[in-house]
């Protein structure tokens, strides 16, 4: 329907392009015609003695008797100045009249005046009153020297007669609007109805130059053309009766409409008589669909037909069957797979429990040494303190029974050396009480046994904790270089993170053999994102642990996290420490990232966030 309707506005269009052809052409005509009588009129002798001398009155009886025989609206005489003379014109009844300038000058517009000495004529279209648009043609006039001795204005009016003329002769609808868009004359009363600029908007550039336009109820459809008069430019629309299409295509719609019901009608029966014997077995089989999840037992559905229907039912039958069969089977897999992954998560629980046991045996190792030098020179000091205690209380009973003896006894004992020797022992023994204390509460701060929920932490306490721990291994061989920047206290499982600081911590000074040094830094990281989901606004922090051990290759790189993966000897390491302490960084929100090079050295990377996200706890990792 659209594409009808837009061909019938094609054939409009181009019918009104014709049109607007014929009344250029007759415009072109008029001034032909203007031409002509100019061109007769300056013949006559007599005009161009007058014109040459001045003399309006005699122009105007010339003019009159001419205008008297013509269809021109206007004729007007000017001397060579561009002064008025006489003007002679028609009035709305026909009427010859003629305008004789007074006292005041009438002079033609200098414009004009300066066209016409270049054209020797010019064409003008200017609105005139009364809703009309007149049509001018300025020309010089001559004598026989070919001297200028004025000028002639011919006008010939578009009015409300030329344009019912036109609209009688080609049946349409005539405008005549200025090159503004300002409409100066119409063949119809109503168009002078619309409100001004109304078809402004039709002359846009980037709208078609045809439209749609009812009148008094009959829909037009109108086409714009422009046309050029000399050197001024006016548009006419052109608009011829869509009445009769409008008819064939409501009819058209009529029909298909028609059509368009009677299949609705014709499906709906069909539908209704398919229905019952089509439709039925397959809401049978859909309810059996429905049923099989609910029945423990295979469903099956009685075959009434031969038709491809009946062949449905009894595929459905067999599917059903093998279904039921095959979720039998799955039962039983599933049975044995529940029995196997609970032994697979005994066998994970023990492994987990022997990489911790393996872990607390080289700490306890190292704790023992630890203990072992301030206890046993505790051990060794109390006995010199024994003795002393000895000769200092027989000094005292001497002093008691016999004051005369006491300084033969004291240089016997030599008190002078107990009193400077037996203060440095208590010195010492004090030390060594104090390491063993610093021991015991290191280990206390590190497990952490009570803290079974989130905590504030000091990470830096942790780090050295971690170290004292681990003096027996570092003392003596390895330097330590802390660079602590200012740190926010953390919310964590604080015995886990204590966790992945010691297998890191363990797994760098095991890497180094003889001498080395262990880099420790950390520093807060305010706009990091390890992903760009991550909602974490409170900040983070990161601690790096770099060793100038031996290094790690690429390939390694890439499977320290994984479980059971180890670098060390049989029976040195369990290959759970690393991939125990991803978990623990994973479980608080964060990252763990490793950069190494072989011959060089290792450097691990925890980022951790001021604030876990809120979670369950992992309960293999806390126990």
């Amino acid at each position: 329907m659209k594409k009808y309707e837009k061909a019938i506005d094609y054939e409009l269009t181009q019918r009104l392009t014709g049109n607007a052809r014929e009344v250029e052409i007759m415009l072109n005509d008029y001034r032909g015609i203007l031409q002509q009588r100019r061109e007769r009129f300056l013949r006559d002798p007599s005009l161009t003695y007058h014109l040459s001398m001045g003399d309006g009155n005699t122009v105007r009886n010339v003019a009159t008797n001419w205008l008297r025989n013509d269809d021109t609206s206007s004729l007007t005489f000017f001397n060579r100045e561009g002064r008025m003379l006489a003007s002679v014109f028609k009035d709305n009844k026909g009427a010859v009249r003629s305008f004789m300038p007074g006292l005041e000058a009438v002079f033609l517009s200098a414009t004009y005046m300066a066209e016409v000495k270049n054209a020797q004529e010019v064409a003008v279209a200017e609105p005139g009153e009364g809703h009309k648009l007149n049509l001018i043609l300025i020309s010089q006039v001559t004598n026989n020297n070919g001297r200028l001795i004025g000028y002639v204005e011919q006008v010939i009016d578009l009015n409300q007669a030329f344009l019912n003329k036109i609209k009688n002769r080609l049946k349409l609808e005539l405008i005549l609007f200025k090159d503004n868009g300002d409409m100066v004359a119409a063949s119809h009363q109503d168009f002078y109805l619309y409100k001004k600029g109304f078809f402004k908007t039709y002359f846009h550039p980037s709208n078609d130059l045809f439209f749609d336009l009812n009148v008094r109820g009959t829909p037009y459809g109108f086409l714009v053309k422009p046309l050029d008069w000399g050197i001024s430019k006016f548009y006419v629309a052109l608009g011829a009766s869509k009445s009769e299409s409008a008819a064939v295509l409501r009819n058209v719609n009529i029909a298909f409409m028609t059509v368009v019901g009677a299949v609705i009608v014709l499906i709906i029966l069909t539908i209704l008589v398919t229905s019952s014997w089509v439709l039925k077995p397959l809401y049978d089989l859909v309810d059996a669909l429905q049923s099989f999840e609910s029945q423990e037992q295979a469903v099956t559905i009685p075959v009434k037909n031969d038709t491809e229907i009946g062949l449905l039912t009894e595929s459905f039958n067999e599917m059903s069957k093998k279904i039921w069969t095959a979720r039998s089977d799955l039962r039983k897999k599933i049975t044995e797979l529940e029995s196997a992954n609970r032994e697979l998560k005994d066998t994970q629980t023990k492994l987990v429990h022997s990489a911790k046991m393996v872990s607390l045996g080289q700490l306890v190792a190292g704790v023992a040494h630890e203990l072992n030098n301030p206890i046993g020179f505790i051990y060794s000091n109390m006995t010199y303190l024994r003795d002393y205690g000895d000769k200092l209380i027989k000094l005292v009973e001497a002093a008691e029974k016999d004051a005369k003896k006491l300084p033969e006894l004291k240089e016997e004992y030599e008190f002078d050396y107990i009193v400077k020797d037996m203060p440095k022992l208590i010195t010492s023994c004090q030390d060594g009480a104090r390491r063993t204390r610093d021991i015991v509460l290191g280990l206390r701060n590190f497990s952490r046994l009570e803290e079974a929920k989130l905590q504030e932490i000091d990470l830096h306490q942790s780090l050295d904790t971690t170290l004292n721990l681990l003096q027996g291994e570092i003392k003596g061989r390895l330097e330590i270089h802390r660079q602590y920047e200012p740190t926010p206290h953390i919310h964590c499982y604080a015995s886990q993170i204590n966790q992945v600081f010691m297998n890191i911590l363990s797994n760098a000074v095991q890497a180094i053999d003889g001498a080395g040094h262990i880099w420790i830094s950390t520093r807060p990281l305010r706009d990091y994102k390890p992903n760009k989901d991550s909602k974490n606004k409170s900040g983070w922090v990161q601690i790096s642990i770099q060793d100038s051990g031996k290094g790690m290759s690429a390939e390694t790189i890439d499977k320290i996290f994984d479980p059971f993966f180890t670098t060390k000897g049989v029976g040195q390491g369990t290959g759970l420490g690393l991939s125990i302490s991803y978990g623990i960084v994973q479980n608080h929100g964060g990252e763990v990232q490793v950069r190494s090079e072989e011959g060089v050295g290792t450097e691990f990377i925890v980022i951790l966030p001021i604030f876990p996200p809120v979670q369950e706890k992992n309960t293999q990792l806390m126990s």
